[in-house]
């Protein structure tokens, strides 16, 4: 049983406000911290160094082009992230390629994999077969562009220089897969969840490990690291945990009652983002338990999208999503431009989906549907705001019980456009 959460003083329902971090009465789980508004917000008093950006999905224009693709893959994609200056960006795939490439450009540079007695040196265990599975799951990258982390089905986590491109770690401490990898924005402390249940805390600077974390009760799917003190992780045992690492307090939240959480990302301080095996995209609050907002059958199959997908059978009717339960509408990915009101979510239906997450916590609205074949298993939107790039498989990241033979294999990018940028274009 997971662990309930700690005691919380009772508060009166809080009062909605501009859209700010939380709006109303402050949660004691966290410290006070400067307010931002988003679009929409009339306050004028509270400023954001990214003002100018955060009605990004409201002065989001209509898309004319579809996904490009940046860099290609022999395997399905699984994880892709991006520097924090937005320019460069990093992507794995299942047989273990690891791609440095330039976001404007696309030019791409591989990581080379060193030999088994190097590895051993830089304090990985010996393999459990003959051979070291080489299968990546998880990136991340750290804030300051110099340390890049791997980690997959050998139950370890590489730690790799940017600038050289060569291995110079290699992390020991899970007895499991290692599912997913978050570096503190600010900082080099870096996050590991893995498929043995525990979450682990290291330091990549002084390459030590620091703590782990207990709470989920079965395999730890995704994470998403706010700052160096706050890590959101969601777990197959159908819940979402928020932790506090100094204090080693945690806020536990339950999936609705059809769904298992998936996918994770922050917004922003006080509201998070997630995605579920029954196709729904779900808002939450640090003040509910529950999702303050649910959109069912985000990703719906459609007549043309259901030839696509092996081993999947046709219902009567064009639009079915009731009744599909098959990986295709099974929400893979979500990202979240931080801070701002733009957010993306990716399934196996054909689609990314855009949304705007609405002023003072009233829900989602629908923004537009980029065209994509493929399982969407990562997602990541840039500081800026001005593009989007999705990671993109014939197989789903974790598993092969689903395949798109129409999709190609790698990473792609759409730019998102201002309206006053589109209105430039056309005098």
């Amino acid at each position: 049983m997971a662990p309930r959460p700690r005691k919380r003083v009772s508060r009166p329902k809080p009062r909605a406000t501009s859209r700010g971090r939380g709006g109303g009465d402050e949660d004691p789980f966290f410290e006070s911290e400067p307010k931002r508004r988003r679009g929409g917000g009339r306050d004028e008093d509270i400023e954001s160094e990214d003002s100018d950006l955060e009605g990004v999905a409201a002065a989001a224009a209509d898309p004319e082009d579809g996904f490009k693709m940046l860099v290609k893959h022999r395997q399905p994609v699984t994880a892709v992230v991006l520097s924090k200056d937005s320019d460069k960006g990093f992507s794995a795939s299942k047989d273990g390629v690891i791609v440095h490439w330039d976001v404007e450009t696309g030019k791409s540079e591989k990581y080379l994999w060193p030999s088994e007695n190097v590895l051993v040196s830089h304090h990985a265990k010996p393999p459990l077969s003959a051979k070291r599975s080489k299968q990546v799951l998880a990136l991340a990258v750290s804030a300051d562009g110099r340390y890049l982390a791997s980690g997959g089905l050998d139950r370890h986590i590489h730690l790799w220089d940017v600038r050289s491109r060569e291995h110079i770690q290699a992390f020991s401490g899970h007895r499991g897969a290692i599912s997913c990898l978050s570096f503190g924005p600010d900082s080099s402390e870096l996050f590991s969840g893995s498929f043995d249940r525990k979450i682990m805390q290291w330091n990549a600077e002084d390459r030590t490990y620091m703590n782990c974390l207990f709470g989920h009760q079965n395999e730890v799917l995704t994470m998403d690291a706010l700052s160096k003190d706050r890590l959101l992780t969601v777990a197959r045992d159908r819940t979402m945990h928020l932790w506090k690492i100094p204090e080693e307090s945690q806020l536990l939240f339950r999936a609705p009652a059809t769904a298992s959480l998936e996918c994770c990302c922050f917004i922003d301080d006080k509201e998070f983002l997630t995605g579920s095996d029954d196709g729904s995209v779900e808002l939450w609050s640090i003040m509910r338990k529950k999702p303050t907002h649910i959109i069912r059958n985000a990703h719906p199959v459609f007549r043309n999208n259901l030839n696509s997908l092996e081993n999947n059978v046709e219902e009567n009717g064009i639009h079915k999503p009731e009744s599909v339960s098959s990986a295709q509408s099974w929400v893979s990915a979500v990202a979240a431009r931080r801070g701002s009101d733009l957010a993306a979510s990716g399934a196996a239906n054909g689609s990314v989906r855009l949304w705007a997450i609405e002023p003072d916590s009233k829900g989602i609205r629908p923004l537009f549907s980029l065209r994509l074949d493929g399982f969407v298993n990562s997602l990541a939107i840039p500081k800026s705001g001005r593009f989007i790039v999705a990671g993109v498989g014939q197989e789903p990241r974790l598993g092969r019980w689903g395949r798109v033979r129409s999709a190609q294999n790698g990473v792609v990018i759409h730019p998102i456009r201002l309206k006053e940028e589109s209105e430039d274009l056309t005098l």
